[in-house]
């Protein structure tokens, strides 16, 4: 029984401490609701307003202490100037285990327009932030129960991290590029048994183009993301198509994004072993309402074998305030 213990708690530990937490902000589909931000730090001022958003993700409804996510981001150019700041904190907790962190952003927008109507920039970001993780301890033992692994607390550590990237858009096509978690941490301690993993970086590539015919209320916008974890070397990519309507109050839109892992995991399937990639199939709706944002998210794991068939679900509120004119003849929704 004291060995089954101890092979739980240190797959905890080595999950909590190295799987999930210390890349900061999990990656999910969150971008695609008008939120690029998350992501990409030289998304920052890009738009022609200040924007806020708001999400809450919820993983495996009706089961216990489940995956969950919360968000709240700011961005903004300042003044007229090609500099924007911004700023994230979030909230990520599974199950015994949960990072809370923020993140500063700067940014410089680089304009190549020779006039206001075609949009060329190039843009920098880097974001600054802290993240502290913490393990609750506290319901692992029965009372009376003693265990040297178990200290029976809420422990915690904090670490550092800087993301630097930078985004390009050219008329209707843009593309961003993110190097994140560049510097090297120090493994956490809990229960002096620590795990040194101290290559927590993650690139990040994404891309599209918006096209629609001429005097149609009707847009269209497939894109690509790739993302790669050097120190695993795992690989993946998300491919998405969204859809905009132009209405009296807004916009409506909407979309479908498939992600599939390009690194296989193999388990046993009765006699023998099977191996199967992660796939997620991911539909969104959302509403530009005047200043307002409203949108939802649904992500369903496509894979024959998994923890749980539910669905993960999102909420996205958002709201765009000290907007300017907008200044571009082109299908650049994320701009104009």
């Amino acid at each position: 029984m004291r060995f089954k213990k101890f092979c739980l708690i240190t797959f905890i530990a080595l999950i909590a401490n190295i799987g999930i937490s210390q890349e900061g902000i999990p990656i999910y589909s969150d971008y695609l609701t008008d939120n690029y931000y998350l992501l990409h730090p030289s998304m920052a001022g890009v738009a022609n307003c200040a924007k806020v958003r708001l999400t809450a993700r919820q993983q495996w409804f009706g089961v216990d202490d489940a995956p969950s996510l919360q968000t709240l981001s700011i961005n903004s150019r300042v003044g007229d100037s090609p500099v924007a700041v911004g700023g994230i904190v979030f909230n990520d907790s599974n199950g015994y285990h949960s990072t809370v962190g923020g993140y500063a952003t700067f940014a410089y927008h680089l304009m190549f327009s020779r006039n206001e109507i075609d949009l060329n920039m190039l843009s920098f970001g880097l974001n600054a932030g802290f993240l502290q993780y913490k393990l609750d301890e506290t319901e692992f033992l029965a009372p009376g129960e003693f265990d040297r692994l178990v200290a029976g607390i809420e422990q915690s550590a904090t670490n550092f991290n800087i993301d630097f990237g930078f985004s390009y858009h050219f008329i209707d096509f843009y593309a961003h590029f993110t190097a994140k978690n560049i510097l090297a941490n120090e493994g956490i301690n809990f229960n002096d048994q620590g795990f040194e993993f101290n290559n927590l970086r993650t690139y990040l590539f994404s891309t599209g183009y918006t096209f629609s015919k001429y005097g149609s209320d009707w847009s269209y916008e497939p894109s690509l993301m790739y993302m790669y974890r050097d120190a695993t070397q795992e690989s993946s990519i998300d491919v998405n198509f969204k859809v905009y309507r132009e209405m009296d109050f807004g916009k409506v839109w909407g979309g479908l994004s498939y992600r599939r892992s390009l690194d296989g995991a193999e388990f046993v399937d009765g006699g023998g072993v099977s191996s199967q990639k992660l796939q997620y199939i991911t539909p969104f709706l959302g509403v530009d309402y005047n200043n307002f944002v409203f949108a939802y998210t649904y992500s369903y794991q496509a894979n024959t074998i998994n923890f749980n068939t539910g669905g993960f679900h999102q909420i996205t509120l958002g709201y765009n305030f000290n907007c300017r004119r907008e200044k571009y003849e082109c299908n650049c929704p994320a701009v104009n």
